[in-house]
């Protein structure tokens, strides 16, 4: 009888949830076309709701809606300037556009980037996401306009501390840029040895295979992970 009235009130259930449920429970689901209109009546409601608005960043993210998701990360930031995710989030988002716009426009962005990331490092010390942001920054960028091997190591070396896995593999992917391939090794093996993981496998697996062209150490490798 229980289980007759809960199919039967279910509908009633879904209908009785708020639009922010709504929008939420679908976002949960990877549905982020669906969730959309319903954070969007939430802000309309109340536009300084800041769950709504992440989850709109977040969405316009994940659509490749970098001037939206700018915008709406930009809008947390200022409003709440000591919460280190919300910076986070806004330097990724400038980072994407930069690499979707010309040279020349991505140059006059970099300095908003660079300062978002600081901040947010700045302000968590146990960021891990912004840390490797930082990571892939700073050896992707230019020497002449900010690149330094140095700053990716310092950021790798405070990975290792709050997580050794995600710093040997931010060691080995600057061995990797820099083709130190025998380095990148020890990195990789040391993150695959601690974490065990698709990741680390797979990044010491295209190591094998694709840079030092070594086939056994990779069958080797693959016969160990499917163990």
């Amino acid at each position: 009888m229980r289980r007759f009235l809960i199919l039967l009130l279910f509908p009633f259930l879904l209908w009785s949830q708020s639009d922010f449920e709504k929008g939420e429970s679908l976002f949960k689901q990877k549905k982020y076309a669906s969730a959309l209109p319903f954070f969007q009546n939430v802000l309309k409601q109340n536009p300084n709701d800041t769950r709504t608005v992440e989850y709109l960043g977040d969405i316009a993210g994940y659509q490749q809606q970098w001037d939206v998701a700018i915008g709406y990360f930009e809008k947390l930031r200022l409003q709440y300037p000591k919460v280190a995710n919300y910076h986070y989030k806004f330097g990724g988002s400038m980072a994407m556009k930069a690499k979707s716009v010309s040279k020349f426009k991505a140059f006059g962005m970099i300095g908003d980037i660079e300062e978002a990331f600081e901040t947010a490092a700045r302000l968590d010390r146990k960021h891990i996401d912004t840390r490797w942001a930082l990571v892939l920054f700073y050896i992707e960028l230019p020497g002449i306009v900010g690149g330094s091997e140095a700053k990716a190591q310092k950021y790798a070396e405070e990975l290792v501390q709050l997580s050794k896995v995600d710093g040997y593999l931010a060691k080995g992917y600057i061995d990797v840029y820099f083709k130190r391939y025998n380095k990148a090794e020890n990195n990789l093996k040391k993150a695959y040895e601690i974490g065990h993981s698709k990741t680390t496998f797979e990044k010491l697996y295209d190591l094998y295979l694709n840079k030092l062209k070594n086939v056994e150490k990779a069958r080797k490798l693959k016969a160990d992970f499917n163990r």
